[in-house]
């Protein structure tokens, strides 16, 4: 069974949840071990065995596990049954009320949120990168719990591991997209060694915009960029010249 990580916050009454690492797969080479992305170019065997031990670690069959086709939007979809692997909707969230269902989102640098609402057993997972978070995709997300039944201020947000502040240099344009949407974003910029450029506090920005819509939110303080034996990056694998890179899986279900 691969090892993952948890958060107090989330260990729930009738709630299993798990941010897994690239720890305790059968993928190999760039991909090593846990790649659980149907979209890389890792062998679709390989990914599918790796996302069947994520789903046994969570105590649900494989089918049972619904991740969306992602595409760095705002957009949730409410999840009644499971679709089989790579034929999910398009969307960046995904919430449910029902058992058994297990919720997963990818990641590889962008911040992996995971929700429960444990009085009112609605989850919800979503995949914040700077598009989606600035989109608004976790006030998305926490509006279609809402529709579920869920209280805003019973539901308890986990942001998992992703890239900081420290590792994620960003162009001007960046800078300028986050303040026409509030002047008071420039807080999560702070300048870079390279001239024209900033760091990006996103899973800062990410904590800020959940509290603010109303939810405890909480960061788990882990950069996948600064971690390699441990997380799947995105822009470390672009440093680095590598064709292609794994994906991480965060995901939650509602026991019966």
């Amino acid at each position: 069974m691969p090892p993952f990580l948890t958060h107090d916050a989330l260990a729930l009454p009738g709630i299993a949840h798990g941010f897994f690492t690239r720890e305790g797969g059968v993928s190999d080479g760039i991909y090593a071990s846990l790649n659980c992305g149907i979209g890389s170019k890792d062998e679709r065997d390989r990914v599918l065995e790796n996302r069947a031990r994520v789903t046994e670690a969570l105590g649900v069959p494989s089918e049972a596990l619904a991740t969306p086709y992602q595409v760095h939007s705002a957009d949730v979809v409410t999840v009644e049954t499971a679709w089989a692997p790579g034929e999910g909707p398009k969307a960046d969230a995904v919430v449910t009320d029902r058992p058994g269902v297990a919720l997963g989102v990818g990641a590889a640098d962008c911040g992996p949120v995971l929700f429960a609402d444990a009085e009112a057993r609605v989850i919800g997972a979503a995949h914040a990168g700077w598009r989606g978070a600035l989109a608004g995709v976790t006030d998305s997300a926490i509006a279609a719990m809402e529709k579920l039944g869920a209280d805003r201020r019973n539901i308890v947000a986990v942001l998992g591991p992703s890239i900081s502040q420290a590792n994620y240099e960003v162009g001007p344009e960046l800078v300028e997209k986050f303040t026409a949407d509030d002047i008071g974003n420039a807080r999560y910029f702070k300048p870079s060694e390279r001239a024209g450029h900033s760091m990006l506090d996103l899973p800062g920005y990410t904590i800020a915009r959940l509290r603010a819509a109303g939810v405890m939110a909480i960061s788990m303080g882990l950069c996948t960029y600064a971690e390699p034996d441990r997380f799947y990056s995105y822009r470390r694998a672009t440093h680095r010249g590598e064709a292609d890179y794994g994906r991480l899986i965060n995901a939650i279900v509602l026991t019966p």
